[in-house]
C-alpha cells in the first residue's frame, strides 16, 4: 500500500490580488516532486499552507498522515524546512546555530551533522556574515538535513547559487533518499534542477495546478513532431495535439499524448512526419502552461460581451 507525504485534496485559498485554486496533488513518501511554476505562481503559497503558516479557505491537507488543520503538530514534529533568505545570525558561527538547532529539536544525528560540514566544505568556526550565498544555503540545508526529518520542504533552495554550490546540493539531496521513508518538496522555477533529482513533478501557474504526475511520465508522453505538409494538406488536431505551428511547406505539431500511431495519422492526412523530437522538462513546462493559458482564455470569451 502507498504512503502519501502530503496530500492537497481541493485546497483553495484567496487573497485580495491572487487566488489558489482547488489545488490537489499527492506526494508519495520516499519521493521528491518538483513544484514548479514561474514566479507569482503559488509555489510559496502552497508551502506555506503546508507549512499551517496560513489555513485554507477550503480543502484539506494531510502531511504524514496527519491532518494539518486539525492536528499541526503531529503535522510538523517530523518536516524541516528551507527557504531562499531564511534567517542567520551573522555575528555567530556555524558551530553557534548548530548547538542551538541541536538544543531545540527532538531527534539530531550529529555524525550526520559532522559528515555534511565536511561534504559542504564549512568550517564550525566560521561566522555567518563571512559565508557566500550558496555557504549560507548549505548550513540551512544541515541544520534541516540533520534533524533527519521524514519530510523536507524547499522553497527556492538553489536561488542565487553558482553551478557549483547548485550540485553539490542537488548531490546531497538525491543522497537523503537513501531512506525510503523520507520525502522531500522542492520548489523551484529552474527546471533543471528538477529534472536532475525530482520523482514526481507538478506544474502550477496562476494559482491553477497544470499538471501532475511522475516525471518519466511526462517525458514519455511529450514529443515534437516536424512534418512537410503540401501546400493543399489541412493538419488534422487529433486529442492529446496542444499546438500546432505552421510555416510554409513546413509544421511542428506539440503533442502531450504521444503513440507511434500518430505517425501513421499524419501521413495518411497527406503530411510527410520528417523527424519525431523528445522535449526536455523546460520545453515540457513552457508549452503545457501556455496550453493551460489558452485553454482558460478560450473558456471565457463567449462570456465576453462588446460594448453598447
Amino acid at each position: 500500500m502507498t504512503t502519501m507525504a502530503v496530500t492537497f485534496k481541493d485546497v483553495s485559498k484567496a487573497f485580495t490580488w491572487f487566488q489558489l485554486n482547488a489545488m490537489s496533488f499527492r506526494l508519495e513518501e520516499g519521493q521528491i516532486m518538483g513544484l514548479v511554476g514561474p514566479n507569482g505562481a503559488g509555489k510559496s503559497t502552497c508551502i506555506r499552507l503546508l507549512m499551517g503558516l496560513l489555513q485554507p479557505d477550503a480543502g484539506e491537507i494531510n502531511v504524514l498522515g496527519h491532518n494539518m488543520r486539525s492536528q499541526p503538530a503531529l503535522a510538523k514534529q517530523d518536516m524541516a524546512y528551507v527557504a531562499d533568505g531564511m534567517g542567520l545570525y551573522d555575528k555567530a558561527s556555524v558551530e553557534w546555530h548548530i548547538n542551538f538547532v541541536r538544543a531545540m529539536v527532538p531527534v539530531w544525528d550529529e555524525e550526520y551533522a559532522r559528515r555534511l560540514l565536511k561534504h559542504f566544505h564549512l568550517q564550525p568556526g566560521q561566522m555567518i556574515r563571512s559565508l557566500s550565498t550558496g555557504e549560507r544555503t548549505k548550513v540551512l540545508l544541515l541544520l534541516a538535513l540533520a534533524r533527519r526529518p521524514r519530510l523536507l520542504v524547499l522553497d527556492e533552495p538553489t536561488t542565487g547559487l553558482d553551478p557549483v554550490a547548485r550540485h553539490e546540493i542537488m548531490s546531497e539531496l538525491s543522497d537523503v533518499l537513501l531512506d525510503d521513508r523520507r520525502s522531500v518538496l522542492f520548489s523551484s522555477h529552474n527546471t533543471r534542477d528538477v529534472e536532475q533529482i525530482s520523482d514526481q513533478i507538478t506544474f502550477i501557474d496562476r494559482g491553477e495546478l497544470v499538471d501532475s504526475s511522475d516525471k518519466e511520465s511526462f517525458l514519455e508522453r511529450w514529443r515534437r513532431i516536424q512534418l512537410d505538409v503540401p501546400a493543399n494538406v489541412v493538419l488534422p488536431k487529433p486529442e492529446g495535439v496542444v499546438e500546432i505551428v505552421r510555416k510554409g511547406h513546413s509544421a511542428t505539431v506539440t503533442i502531450n499524448r504521444w503513440s507511434p500511431e500518430i505517425v501513421s495519422f499524419y501521413e495518411s492526412s497527406g503530411a510527410t512526419v520528417h523527424e519525431i523530437q523528445r522535449m526536455n522538462l523546460e520545453e515540457i513546462f513552457i508549452a503545457s502552461v501556455i496550453h493551460k493559458r489558452e485553454q482558460a482564455e478560450s473558456r471565457e470569451l463567449p462570456s465576453r460581451k462588446e460594448p453598447a
